[in-house]
């Protein structure tokens, strides 16, 4: 074989055999040099999701900003309560709290916390919060991977689940990722 042909099937075979392992880091690629700043009590894309009768949802980091390894908010809520005890398939939840009180949910342990505790909930097993006693509070929530779950709190805000049946609401969520197993915490209210 000519010195030439040889060169040329050599960089062809090493140029086919590395396109797999482009593809596969492009992604994480793009990701560096990416930094933004998102200011307090503001919303990455400047439109704060409200759902839940006034709880306001801020995005700090969209999922689209991690190409979906990661989506983080802050929640704000005023009234108490919580969102029933859930599973996530496949993601990893992590709560901090940064005002106010709450009880979280994670198996069958229950955690009181406040301002400055944290809670981490790994996928697959149930857990669930409710914001406890008066005034505002506000914790920051993060999603890994992202998932769905920025796609099911925008679609919530715009009233997707609106006339839905409890089937097609359980539907909607499992095809979120995630399904209820369970009822809310109940708690006395301090």
């Amino acid at each position: 074989m000519k010195r030439k042909s040889f060169l040329k099937l050599t960089l062809s075979a090493l140029s086919a055999l590395a396109l797999p392992v482009i593809a596969v880091a492009a992604p994480f690629w793009r990701r560096i040099g990416k930094g933004f700043f998102v200011a307090a009590g503001k919303d990455r894309a400047d439109t704060p999701l409200v759902l839940f009768e006034g709880d306001t949802f801020y995005s700090k980091i969209s999922t689209s900003d991690t190409d979906g390894s990661l989506y983080v908010y802050e929640s704000s809520r005023i009234k108490p309560g919580g969102p029933p005890l859930h599973v996530h398939y496949d993601q990893d939840e992590w709560w901090f709290i940064l005002q106010g009180q709450f009880m979280i949910k994670v198996g069958e342990q229950v955690y009181n916390v406040q301002a400055g505790d944290s809670v981490f909930g790994p996928r697959k097993v149930p857990h669930c919060f409710a914001k406890v006693g008066d005034g505002e509070a506000k914790m920051l929530m993060l999603f890994s991977p992202a998932g769905k779950m920025e796609a099911f709190f925008t679609a919530m805000s715009k009233g997707a689940t609106k006339g839905m049946t409890p089937e097609q609401n359980a539907q909607f969520r499992k095809d979120h990722g995630f399904e209820v197993v369970g009822p809310p915490l109940t708690f006395l209210k301090q």
